[in-house]
This record gives C-alpha cells, sequence and structure tokens, in this order.
C-alpha cells in the first residue's frame, strides 16, 4: 500500500554516528516564546523533537509487531499469515525495501527486518539508536534521569539481542521495548521544567503517535479489499472477525477502552470512531492532535502562525467531526487526507522551528 510520500516527509535523515552526533542541522535559527525569555537554537529543538518521534516510533512498531505474532499463533491459513505480515511491512512502507533483500515473506524474517536491522531505519534497533544519538547531542537540555533512560534503553536492547530474546520470546521483548517507552514519557513528565526543551518533546512524539495510528487503521481497514463505508453501506452480510479487530484495539491497549465505552460486540465503525474521534481515547487522532496543538502554542514564533493554523484546523475537524460523515467518503480517502496533512504539518514544523533561516 502507498500513501503518496507521507511517510517520506516524515522520515528524517540517517541518525548521525558515534563520532559526529551534533552535525544534522546548522545551528543558526533561534526561537522566542511569548512565554519567556529563554531562546533555543533550531539545532537543540530538532534533536530534542526527533528523539520523542524515534522514541515513539519504537514502541508503535513493538506493538504492530506484538498484536501481529500473537494473532499468527492463532488458527489460520498460511495465506491469512502471510497477509497479515505483508500488511505490518505495508504500514511503514517498507515493502520495496524488504523485497530487495529477502525472497518471501516469512515470520521470522519480517520481525528480524523490523526488531534488529541496522540498515532498517524504522526498524527497532535503528529507532532506539537514534534516539539516544539526538539525547547524546543535547545532553545539556535534559535531565539526567531522562538521558539515562534513554541511554540504558539503548543498552539493554543490545544485551537483549545478543543473548537472543527476539528467537526465545519475541512477546516478551516487544513488552519490555512498550514498557521503556511509557518509563522515558513518565520520567520526562516527571523530571523536566515544562519549557521548551519538553514542549518540542511532546510534539514530536504526538506527531508520531497520530501518523502511527492512522497508518494502522488504513492498512487494517484496507484489508477488507474494499473501500469501508460503514456496516449499513452495503457490507451487511461481510463477516467482521472478532479477533482481526480486537488485535486491532490491543496494538493501541484500547481492547479494555472499547469495551467500557461501547459494552457491545466489536463493530468495525465503533473501532474506527474510538481510534479517530474519541478526545478520552490516548492514542486517538484527536487526542494526538490536542497535544500538537497546545505544545504548538506553547513555543509559537512570529513565523509559525500559518503551522498553527493549520494544526488548529485539523484538529478542529476531529475535534467536530462525526463517524458517520466520515464513512459516508470513504474511510481510506480520509485516513490518506490525514496522512497528507500530518505530513504537511510535519514539513511547516520543520521549517518553523527547526530548519536554519
Amino acid at each position: 500500500m502507498r500513501y503518496d510520500g507521507s511517510r517520506a516527509q516524515s522520515q528524517p535523515p540517517e541518525p548521525p554516528d558515534d563520532s559526529t552526533p551534533a552535525d544534522r542541522l546548522e545551528p543558526r535559527l533561534n526561537l522566542h516564546t511569548p512565554h519567556t525569555e529563554s531562546r533555543m537554537l533550531s539545532r537543540t529543538a530538532d534533536h530534542l523533537f526527533w528523539m520523542a518521534r524515534y522514541m515513539e516510533r519504537a514502541e508503535n512498531t513493538a506493538r504492530l509487531l506484538d498484536v501481529n505474532y500473537q494473532t499468527s499463533l492463532l488458527p489460520q491459513s498460511e495465506a491469512a499469515a502471510m497477509q497479515g505480515w505483508k500488511g505490518l511491512l505495508g504500514i511503514s512502507e517498507l515493502s520495496h525495501d524488504y523485497q530487495k533483500r529477502f525472497d518471501k515473506i516469512t515470520a521470522r524474517d519480517v520481525m528480524s527486518f523490523m526488531v534488529s536491522d541496522a540498515n532498517n531505519p524504522s526498524s527497532i534497533l535503528s529507532c532506539l539508536r537514534a534516539a539516544r544519538e539526538n539525547a547524546r547531542a543535547v545532553r545539556g537540555a535534559l535531565t539526567t534521569e531522562v538521558w539515562e533512560t534513554t541511554n540504558q534503553t539503548w543498552l539493554e536492547f543490545n544485551r537483549l539481542l545478543s543473548t537472543g530474546a527476539l528467537k526465545k520470546d519475541p512477546a516478551e521483548l516487544f513488552e519490555w521495548v512498550k514498557f521503556r517507552s511509557h518509563l522515558s514519557r513518565g520520567v520526562t513528565l516527571g523530571t523536566m521544567l515544562q519549557d521548551e526543551s519538553f514542549h518540542f518533546q511532546r510534539i514530536g512524539t504526538f506527531l508520531e503517535r497520530s501518523d502511527n495510528t492512522a497508518r494502522l487503521l488504513d492498512v487494517k481497514f484496507h484489508s477488507l479489499d474494499t473501500e469501508f463505508f460503514g456496516s449499513g453501506a452495503g457490507n451487511e452480510t461481510k463477516e467482521v472477525d472478532f479477533y482481526h479487530w480486537s488485535a486491532v484495539l490491543r496494538s493501541v491497549s484500547a481492547f479494555e477502552v472499547y469495551r467500557k465505552v461501547y459494552r457491545n460486540v466489536i463493530r468495525p465503525e465503533k473501532v474506527a470512531e474510538l481510534l479517530i474521534l474519541r478526545p478520552d481515547m490516548p492514542r486517538s487522532l484527536l487526542a494526538s492532535m490536542n497535544e500538537v496543538v497546545s505544545n504548538l502554542r506553547a513555543v509559537a514564533n512570529d513565523q509559525s502562525d500559518d503551522t498553527l493554523r493549520r494544526a488548529g484546523r485539523l484538529r478542529a475537524d476531529l475535534q467536530y467531526g462525526r463517524i458517520d460523515e466520515i464513512l459516508a467518503t470513504g474511510l481510506h480517502a480520509y485516513l490518506t487526507q490525514f496522512l497528507d496533512r500530518v505530513g504537511d504539518l510535519g514539513y511547516g514544523i520543520s521549517r518553523d522551528f527547526l530548519m536554519p533561516e
């Protein structure tokens, strides 16, 4: 599945190596917020932004792999199992890169490619390495606890890989990655001064989260082999696989939340509503955009008005949207447009805050 380049738009350059950890951008743009007299170089903002994005991306990759691994253990045809792994590659637009390396799709090869392949910039290994290198480049802007958590995560992950943790128990390794990402965010919230450094980390986290949630939904709904317009629009006779949709919900820690909110069988349109429009669902598109907008306002400067306007409009479309209206035009079309807008928003943030004049 293609996303018209939106993943490429949000994909940063290769992470720096150990010898030059801070040489990704020219350090000339100063930032000024209306709330403080402090100023921050664009290079510092860039490293903080991408440190958070890479950590969030590592967690989302672990979530997707964990759910796919668990569902692959259920009774199903080999073709159905392989379709799941194929869809997983499609979420991150890695199908082409994978096919250049491997002759066919197998669970073992996909997990290796997505977890421990240093040549895959979206693998968990690459993401944790990049998060650590970006953190090291701005060590002075972080608390000791944030730096030590990020550094220890990288070191411990390498140790786990060296002991064969991926082959022994993939699910346990994925849970460990999720836990370390939770720990990283918790330490940031618990120890960081809520200044520009904090806000750029939050922007990176929730921009990445909104992108990944939209991709997950698009790929999973697109696997229905037809555009989805809701159960009442020609899909009445289509049997809904409980395990398929429960896996989607579990991948974003929303299974228990769904049962609490809707108290009925899992229906695709309700899954879409929960993960798109619910402001109280932590990983929904609306909840993520609420965080992006509030933190963008906190670091606004003289040239960011248009980016803030675009973010606010995207948030407003979600805030006042209705799932029946979204489904009336087709969920795939809606999510594709959302991903384009998130990619455009990422460019605006880079232009206004992270790039030299």
